[in-house]
């Protein structure tokens, strides 16, 4: 016996191993079968059963029920006009006490179905004792059904009952999706046209006698239609159709279903690996200064806020981390500067976007040189409040270490003086200013180069000041010098000028009185030219 229940539940379990392979075992039509020499019949089972009896001395769950296997078998009628139906085999052990067997079956929202398999006496009596076996494939069931299957005796003994929870094969089984009706959704084909960005969508396998519908649809808890749907006619040769679509979003899918009461359907998503395209459509509310973002599809990923620095990399802000499903994102207070970014991370890949890159900076530290001075200044299209702190950067290090912060308000479309707030730059430091009354904001750091430029022009300056002085000092003497010069050579020539237009009468007696004084020492003077060549000088002596 134990040799024959081996033999007999290697064969079920080739026979199942074999249609699962190949496809599900064909059935003619609902059957009954009992072991050779047991003779069997159906009938229906009491609605109302009776309560169960005490079992006989020697019987029990285990010594009666041997072995029970449920597996689905497909009817076909014709081609894609195929059920499925439940095959319960029972094997067990008759004994005189056992007239048969009861199998019931019961789903989700379905009542109870129970058949009764009566065996006649005289077979009893000739198979007492020895393992019989009863077959049953008339239950019919729908595609991924579960089904509660419960196996008695006749009469029914307390106790012995064999009882189990059975799945039927899904649609996505390939014997059901080509054969039973309520599986055949189609199968779709496509060729993506970027340029045009069109879809070419081919249909096979279609249900027959019947149209289908296609159309675009963003995939979710359900599919939104994007449109209208396509028809496609059952009389047309070529099952194909051409759908318009505006973005390449991963959820975008083709959708299509056959022309008939609650059809099953399929999807298609020609772009699902194309999360690029999500990271789009950032908006930012400058009244209350929100960083706005809301998926297009549903997706399982994270967004932060992070700050990108000159090589490229970003840098999360802290407490900026969302997980995003479908809901809108909001990042309430955030101050709108070119180097706020958003970076969105899906699995192990990462996408930085930065909304503020192109647009006008609300506040800018600007370095000008005006009449040989640096002015370092703020100017801010909002009012704000900022810290500004000067900072240096140590050697080999990008980190500027701030000394001393100050606070800073910022008038709109005023300046402000940062040198002057801050108490003067020197040249190797550097500026970090933030936002303060905002929840995220980027650290700038603004390093001017004025300083070292003015420190070169005033070198330049200076020296040539310096010789400039000296060449002007020299300048005036020299001016002063030719000044004095000029007018005492005029002074002679007035002199001169005066004396020849003297009376010469006069220029003797001037002439005498000179000659007198000077003789009066005892010295000879020659006459003068002046009194004319007719006198001579006279020797006077004593």
């Amino acid at each position: 016996m134990i040799l024959w229940l081996a033999l007999w539940t290697s064969h079920c379990w080739l026979n199942a191993a074999a249609a699962d392979s190949s496809g599900l075992e064909r059935i003619d039509g609902c059957h009954t079968s009992c072991s050779q020499g047991l003779s069997c019949r159906t009938k229906p089972d009491y609605w109302f059963p009776p309560a169960c009896q005490e079992p006989a001395e020697g019987l029990s769950n285990v010594s009666v029920f041997q072995n029970v296997s449920v597996s689905t078998v497909m009817r076909c009628e014709g081609q894609q006009k195929c059920t499925l139906h439940l095959r319960i085999q029972t094997a067990l052990l008759l004994t005189e006490p056992i007239h048969g067997v009861s199998i019931c079956t019961i789903s989700a929202g379905m009542m109870t179905s129970c058949r009764s398999l009566l065996f006649s006496k005289a077979s009893r009596k000739k198979m007492s004792g020895l393992p019989v076996t009863v077959m049953n494939d008339c239950t019919e069931v729908a595609p991924n059904q579960q089904v509660q299957v419960t196996v008695k005796t006749v009469p029914s003994y307390c106790g012995i009952t064999w009882a189990k929870t059975y799945h039927t094969p899904g649609c996505s089984h390939g014997d059901l999706r080509r054969n039973v009706p309520e599986c055949i959704t189609g199968r779709l084909s496509y060729d993506v046209n970027p340029e045009k960005k069109e879809l070419a969508v081919r249909v096979s396998d279609m249900l027959r006698g019947y149209d289908y519908h296609l159309r675009l649809c963003h995939k979710g808890f359900i599919c939104a239609g994007t449109g209208a749907n396509t028809l496609i006619k059952k009389e047309q040769p070529i099952k194909s159709a051409i759908l318009p679509y505006s973005r390449p979003l991963p959820c975008l899918c083709i959708e299509g279903w056959s022309a008939v009461m609650d059809a099953p359907r399929v999807q298609v998503c020609p772009f699902i690996d194309r999360l690029e395209e999500l990271w789009s459509g950032i908006t930012f509310d400058p009244l209350e200064e929100a960083l706005l973002w809301e998926p297009a599809c549903s997706v399982t990923a994270v967004v932060a806020l992070c700050q990108r620095r000159e090589d490229g990399v970003c840098l999360d802000l802290p407490r900026s981390s969302r997980n995003v499903s479908r809901n809108k994102i909001t990042f309430a207070k955030v101050d709108p500067h070119p180097q706020l970014c958003m970076k969105f991370t899906a699995g192990s890949r990462s996408w930085t976007r930065c909304p503020f890159a192109d647009g006008i900076k609300a506040w800018d530290v600007v370095g000008t040189r005006r009449q040989g001075h640096e002015e370092l200044q703020m100017f801010s299209q909002i009012k704000a409040t900022f810290s500004v702190g000067l900072c240096t950067t140590s050697a080999g290090s990008s980190v500027c270490q701030v000394t001393e912060a100050h606070p800073v308000h910022v008038e709109k479309h005023k300046a402000v003086d940062l040198k002057r707030t801050v108490g003067g730059v020197p040249c190797n430091s550097c500026l970090q200013v933030k936002r303060l009354d905002v929840e995220y904001a980027a650290t700038v750091v603004h390093c001017s180069e004025l300083c070292a430029q003015g420190t070169l022009d005033l070198t330049w300056v200076v020296l040539p000041a310096a010789c400039l002085s000296g060449i002007i000092i020299v300048t005036l003497v020299l001016h002063i010098l030719l000044s004095v010069h000029q007018r005492r050579k005029q002074k002679r020539n007035a002199a001169c000028a005066s004396a020849k237009q003297t009376d010469p009468a006069l220029n003797c007696v001037s002439s005498a009185l000179l000659t007198q004084a000077v003789l009066s020492g005892g010295v000879l003077l020659p006459d003068s030219p002046q009194c004319g060549s007719s006198e001579k000088a006279n020797l006077i002596s004593k």
